[in-house]
């Protein structure tokens, strides 16, 4: 995979605390087996993880699930994959997953860009949905933002040909950077006609984090790439 530019002592997020119930910690403890991936500096074989070949879908920063539990649910014949570093949305979906038993979802609670360059191989997912990332609104914390080009062509890397990378920011002046820096790489074209934003995609679920942007008043751009044949 393609090396990060990413020096290693900035990171794209804060292991924030949290307060993780009795539930979410029973489900770490009990079914991080069947759905927990810990992280080990060697690629996953994902067809053996999920016992098939199936389309896949990859979401980074799943937050406490919501989004990836609905698409897995919804679409049983699609795989999901989802990758978050805080523990309390992880047992969250762990225990919804368990709930449902569903076998069609996988978990991973590591930094993302160390998963994507030492876990993934190329060309693994169909689609790969970056929804909501923190927007490190502070201009001397941009350089934390996950969306940078070193971290686009890692996701280039991971996706197939013609594969979506899906973005969503109710941050203006970080919908402005998610685009420059997208349209930007050669590997990707645009999906929108105008080279801008797309309409916002009727299976995203909206989360908590955009529901509380709108609470704020704050408007709402998606993004959608294809990665070049």
């Amino acid at each position: 995979m393609t090396e990060t530019a990413h020096p290693r002592s900035i990171r794209s997020f804060v292991v924030r605390g949290g307060r993780i119930t009795d539930a979410q910690q029973r489900a770490l403890d009990e079914s991080w087996p069947r759905y927990g991936i810990d992280f080990e500096p060697r690629q996953l074989d994902l067809d053996a993880l999920f016992g098939r070949g199936a389309p896949r879908t990859l979401e980074i920063g799943f937050g406490n699930g919501e989004n990836l539990l609905t698409l897995a649910t919804n679409h049983p014949e699609r795989d999901y994959f989802g990758i978050e570093v805080h523990k309390p949305g992880v047992g969250r979906l762990l225990l919804s997953a368990e709930k449902q038993n569903l076998t069609n979802i996988r978990a991973s609670c590591h930094d993302a860009v160390e998963v994507l360059n030492q876990q993934i191989a190329p060309d693994s997912f169909d689609e790969v949905l970056v929804l909501f990332p923190d927007p490190w609104q502070k201009k001397r914390h941009h350089k934390r933002r996950l969306i940078q080009p070193a971290f686009v062509e890692c996701i280039a890397d991971c996706l197939k040909p013609r594969g979506v990378f899906h973005l969503a920011t109710d941050w203006a002046p970080y919908a402005q950077h998610m685009l420059e820096v997208l349209n930007a790489c050669a590997r990707f074209t645009n999906i929108s006609p105008a080279g801008d934003y797309v309409p916002r995609d009727a299976m995203r679920v909206q989360t908590r984090f955009e529901k509380r942007g709108q609470r704020l008043g704050h408007d709402v751009w998606d993004l959608a790439f294809t990665r070049s044949s």
